[in-house]
């Protein structure tokens, strides 16, 4: 072994650059606060490779985008492996802040440290559009909207709005074309430019040196190996135990297949835009581009200008309380909106690993079709659960109303659906596709008949439905089971002034009893 280390040696010089990396000269009194560099680094080479994986199994088009992260969620190793990337995103992005809120309260971006502090500002742009890019490869609803959202902002940009937008999007709408353009820069554009910025970076900051605590201290610099090489590695090695315990169950379930016919979702970014989503809440019309451009460009300009602002020799923080102070505040509000952005969720909107009752409705109708007479594993077509989530809903829906559209003489003619059962059963294909039925009790499967075909209309629950009756999503805590029940045999009864129709001849008790039980348990 001596005898190959030595060959090895010779014809690479590994040894010099250990001494140049493992030597480095550090200023007496470095600690923990200096390991945050070295946890970036670490948390970078996690998220290259974990997408590198992912890109194997990833396919970069709408017809197949869904299916093929959907089939990754489906494996072991894949819902590691997504998991580990989608939280070493948020990872990644609180490690960076911390680190920049440490560079600031140290002082570090003084002179000679100008450059470095400029390619550290570069670095967080950088990341933050990965998470951009990021964002829509899933194409489902979340990632669809939250980048039409973006789209629309983009057109903001003073003098160059159309332009920025058309580079984004690709074509004349959000389609193929922006999905292809947002992961080629995803994999190929962004990870060349995060490579060039790392190296500048590190390459600035070994020529300057690290600039140590903010009081000197006597004494002669310490080699970074081995002390603050064990704080670095103990420090990387408790961020990927936290990382892998978040991942260990995977990145959250997908939502429903992107449908641009959709105009009812609601779009929502991840928690790291959830202040600036929330500031643009604050400037309607045409004061939007303060919010959107405006505001974080002066925050931008004013990090990057901060060491000419700051040009002061002191770097300890209490002798620079105008700058700790502009700094604190700017860091109260971000994290302020963020956490109003956080709180301010739809209301009733429900959980993605929740099926709505129109869906499980819908499972009912399409059991009542005897749709499984083709759809199962020995039929003609694929299964409903865990069926290819290529079709929209239109689609679904013309091949229930027309059964001469995809199997011409293969289909009996089904019977005339009413549109509310059909709509149930589109929207439970398309949760089917993404998620297997994980059984609920009978009087919520009753019920579901019930509210799909006859409430769903009128009445809203958890966000869908329609809007010209009460939200019913917490109405057991107004009303119990036996005046629900009087309610739905005959409004009249109740409230002679009601307009709503009664449905004692229309349903059987039992399905009296079971919707107007589930109604009264939702408090």
């Amino acid at each position: 072994m001596k005898r190959l280390l030595e060959w090895l040696h010779a014809r690479t010089g590994y040894r010099a650059a250990a001494r140049v990396m493992l030597d480095e000269p550090l200023p007496p009194g470095t600690g923990w606060f200096f390991t945050l560099g070295s946890v970036l680094l670490a948390l970078l080479s996690i998220q290259l490779l974990t997408g590198a994986f992912l890109t194997l199994y990833y396919a970069p088009t709408p017809d197949h985008a869904y299916d093929s992260v959907r089939f990754i969620n489906s494996q072991g190793a894949g819902t590691l492996v997504r998991g580990l990337h989608y939280y070493g995103a948020s990872f990644l992005v609180v490690a960076l802040a911390a680190h920049m809120l440490r560079v600031i309260a140290f002082g570090s971006y003084k002179p000679p440290r100008e450059v470095t502090w400029l390619s550290g500002l570069a670095l967080f742009g950088l990341i933050l559009a990965f998470a951009l890019t990021g964002y829509l490869l899933p194409w489902d609803q979340r990632a669809y909207w939250a980048t039409v959202v973006t789209i629309n902002v983009s057109k903001l940009t003073p003098f160059a709005g159309d332009i920025m937008a058309g580079v984004l999007r690709g074509g004349s709408a959000i389609g193929a074309l922006t999905l292809t353009r947002w992961y080629s820069a995803h994999v190929i554009f962004l990870p060349a430019a995060l490579a060039l910025l790392v190296v500048l970076h590190l390459v600035l900051m070994r020529r300057q040196g690290i600039s140590g605590p903010v009081r000197p201290r006597t004494g002669s610099p310490t080699p970074f190996f081995p002390a603050q090489a064990a704080r670095d590695v103990t420090m990387i090695l408790l961020v990927i135990i936290a990382l892998g315990a978040f991942a260990w169950h995977g990145a959250p379930p997908l939502e429903g297949p992107a449908d641009p016919t959709d105009a009812t979702y609601i779009p929502r970014p991840e928690w790291y835009f959830l202040g600036l989503f929330q500031l643009l809440k604050y400037f309607p019309g045409k004061w939007e581009v303060i919010g959107a451009m405006v505001v974080p460009g002066v925050a931008a300009g004013f990090l990057a200008l901060l060491p000419w602002i700051d040009r002061g020799l002191d770097r300890d923080p209490r002798k620079r309380r105008l700058v700790m102070t502009v700094i604190t505040i700017g860091a109260a509000c971000v994290i302020g909106l963020t956490t109003l952005g956080w709180h301010d969720r739809p209301m009733g909107a429900s959980s993605p690993d929740t099926w709505s009752l129109r869906e499980i409705g819908g499972r009912a109708f399409a059991q009542k079709l005897n749709c499984a007479r083709c759809h199962s594993e020995t039929g003609l077509a694929d299964p409903l659960e865990g069926a290819p989530a290529t079709r929209g809903p239109e689609w679904i829906a013309g091949h229930l109303a027309d059964p001469e559209m995809i199997a011409p003489g293969l289909r009996e003619p089904l019977a005339v659906v009413h549109e509310r059962e059909a709509a149930a059963i589109v929207a439970y294909v398309r949760r089917a596709s993404r998620q297997a039925y994980p059984g609920y009790p009978p009087l919520v499967e009753t019920s579901a008949v019930v509210y799909a075909r006859y409430c769903v209309g009128c009445h809203k629950i958890e966000g869908d439905g329609g809007t010209d009756g009460p939200d019913l999503t917490h109405v057991g805590s107004k009303h119990d089971a036996a005046t629900l029940r009087r309610w739905i045999v005959d409004p009249e009864l109740v409230d002679p002034d009601a307009e709503m129709p009664s449905f004692g001849d229309r349903l059987t008790e039992a399905q009296l009893d079971a919707i107007s039980g589930y109604l009264a348990s939702r408090k």
